[in-house]
This record gives C-alpha cells, structure tokens and sequence, in this order.
C-alpha cells in the first residue's frame, strides 16, 4: 500500500478464494521508526479506511509501538474522535489520554462474542485494541464477521431471526454499586454512569436508550434496554448485521434477554448462534506491539482465557 505498507499472511488468519483475508494484516516494507508509522497513517489513512471497510478488521504487525503512550499517538493519528466509556459494562482504568485497559476480568473468565456497546444508543463506529504484554498462552481476541452471523442464523433459525427483527430485544442486568472486579461485566451504576446521584443515573441512562430500575434498598438497579433493532443495516455495506448482546446477554447478564413482547428468548436460538460464532471466527495470537483496528459495525470480538501475564489496552472512537 503507496509502498509504506505490506499485505502479510500470518497463521489462523482466513483465507478464501471468494473473500478477502480476513482479517486483514499489514506489515511495514522496511523497518519504520514510530515517526514514519504515524506519517504513514495520516497520509494513508484513505486506503486503510477502504481496506477497513473491505475487510471489518485490520491487524498491524510489526511497527515500533511499545508502550501505552505510543500507542494512543497511534490512535491520535487517525483522527477520530473520542467515545467516551459512559454506560459501558466492562471494568476499564483509564492509561493515558484515550487509552484504557481492556476488559480486567480474571484470565479464567471467557469473554463471549459482542459488538462493543451494541445496547446502547450511542456506540463506537471504530475500536483499536493494542498488545502491550502478549500473553504466556491464550488470550487472543477472536473476532468474527456480524453479517455471516445473522445470515448463517436466518438461514438456521428464519421464523427467530424474523420475530426478532420485528419484536426486537429487551436486556436485563442488575448492577451493584460498586465494580466486581471478578465478572467481565462487573462495573457497578456509579462507574457505569459516572456518578454517585442516582437521578443523574436515571438521567444519563435515558440518554443512552436505557432504563433503571431500583431494587429493594435501592443499592442495586437493574439496567433495562429496550433494543428495537437487535439486527442493523450496514448502510455503508448495504448489508444486515447481527448487533445484540443476546448471546452475552443470554449467558452472562443477571437477567437475560427476552423478545420485546417479554417473551423468552429459546435456548436452542441462542447456542445456536454461539456455535456459528465459533466456527466463523478467527483468533490470531497475540505479538507484543500488535495493533487491531476493528470496524464495530462490520465485526464481533471476545476474548479466550489465558496464562498471565497479558496486558491489552483499547482505545474507543466515533
């Protein structure tokens, strides 16, 4: 690419003859220094934008990004806005400028499949996830094409996949005040909405297409989101995607997920999604310096366990 950047193969990366590897990665054509990386961006930022909106997810391997502060030049140099993290359900410490940690949950705790923030009205178009520390073993974060997901589900489960797209999805979860550290969907109400006052609470939540609801002495709320469309349209791609937290939401969340007339959602619907999930996804070990940069419309990610240490920081953007 304009002779700065290389198209590479790595192992576990997909590669078909009907589709572009997924994902995508770049290599420099010669060892760059963290200078000539970023002038490369700016100066190319459309052709790795075309390539992004090709491919849903780029992985850059092998540039000189060593630490938080390089990396969130890194991210600077993309121009993007900043998404702030308010109504985010995951445990996040800030780093530097716009980088945070990515999810703290404990290495044995896998993280499923999402689109970051899809229960929310205002979500992150691009995500950036960089390896500081690669772990011992373990610990990649797969990623998997939404849109594969929702065909491969209309084609398995059509009467589901149509009941859901006209009814819509309505997700539960009680929240403490307080984070537990121990759950990957631990942050409590006064981090999740930045405050101590629970009007603000109520306020912000609004905001975000969400309700509270106060339990019992009224230190616990449980977080009701009403999502009319579970299942977007990619306008960009012309394409419709799978943008829930049903399976999360199904598996993990306190309450769960139901249809948006209170009906349970079926199990079968639900690990059946899982499944294709799994087998749809690509999971490319970690390397100290690697840099993912995902298109969180066109793409879902979680996270393996994993042998400590590993340390992976993200930054989120409009």
């Amino acid at each position: 690419m304009a002779n700065f950047f290389q198209e590479i193969q790595v192992p576990n990366q997909k590669i078909s003859t009907d589709s572009p590897p997924f994902p995508a990665v770049l290599g420099p054509n010669s060892p760059p220094s963290l200078a000539e990386f970023i002038s490369a961006i700016e100066s190319q930022k459309p052709l790795l934008e075309s390539l992004l909106h090709k491919t849903g997810a780029i992985l850059f391997r092998g540039f000189p990004v060593s630490s938080a502060a390089e990396f969130n030049q890194v991210v600077e140099s993309f121009g993007y806005p900043d998404q702030p993290y308010l109504g985010g359900a995951a445990s996040r410490t800030n780093v530097v400028g716009r980088v945070y940690t990515a999810n703290e949950a404990p290495p044995d705790r896998k993280i499923p499949f999402h689109h970051e923030m899809a229960y929310a009205a205002e979500y992150p178009k691009k995500l950036f996830f960089f390896c500081e520390v690669a772990p011992r073993s373990g610990g990649e974060t797969p990623v998997v094409l939404s849109h594969v997901v929702y065909e491969r589900m209309r084609e398995k489960h059509p009467d589901f996949v149509e009941r859901l797209e006209k009814e819509g999805m309505v997700s539960r979860r009680v929240m403490g005040e307080e984070d537990d550290p121990s759950s990957a969907i631990g942050r409590g109400w006064k981090s999740t909405f930045s405050t101590n006052d629970k009007l603000v609470a109520e306020q912000r939540a609004a905001k975000l297409g969400m309700k509270l609801e106060w339990i019992g002495d009224g230190s616990t709320v449980r977080r009701v989101i009403c999502a009319n469309q579970p299942i977007k349209h990619d306008k960009s791609r012309d394409r419709k995607i799978w943008f829930n937290e049903m399976v999360p939401g199904y598996t993990a969340f306190s309450d769960g997920v139901t249809f948006g007339n209170g009906d349970a959602v079926p199990g079968d619907a639900v690990y059946d999604c899982l499944q294709i999930m799994e087998e749809e996804s690509v999971a490319i070990p970690w390397q100290k310096g690697d840099i993912l940069f995902l298109d969180n419309l066109a793409v879902l990610h979680g996270r393996k366990h994993f042998t400590p240490p590993r340390r992976i920081l993200a930054a989120l953007c409009k």
